[in-house]
């Protein structure tokens, strides 16, 4: 019976680090993803700037492109 109390610990012990550990791993994800999603914004808001000073035109759907 002590054996097996000893090893419901050690497994509960290991579970435990291994949760803390994932969770930090989560955490990292989480702020480089964030981080990412922000430039991802910043780089959209710069294209739109740039397309828009420049009169670029959007090719759209069933449009012939400019070249034809």
């Amino acid at each position: 019976m002590e054996t097996r109390i000893t090893e419901l610990e050690e497994t509960a012990a290991h579970l435990t680090r291994e949760v803390e550990e994932l969770s930090g791993i989560v955490a990292r994800q989480a702020d480089e993803i964030a981080m990412l999603t922000r430039k991802v914004q910043l780089l959209m808001e710069r294209e739109a700037q740039r397309e828009a000073a420049e009169g670029v035109a959007v090719v759209m759907g069933d449009e012939r492109p400019p070249h034809y």
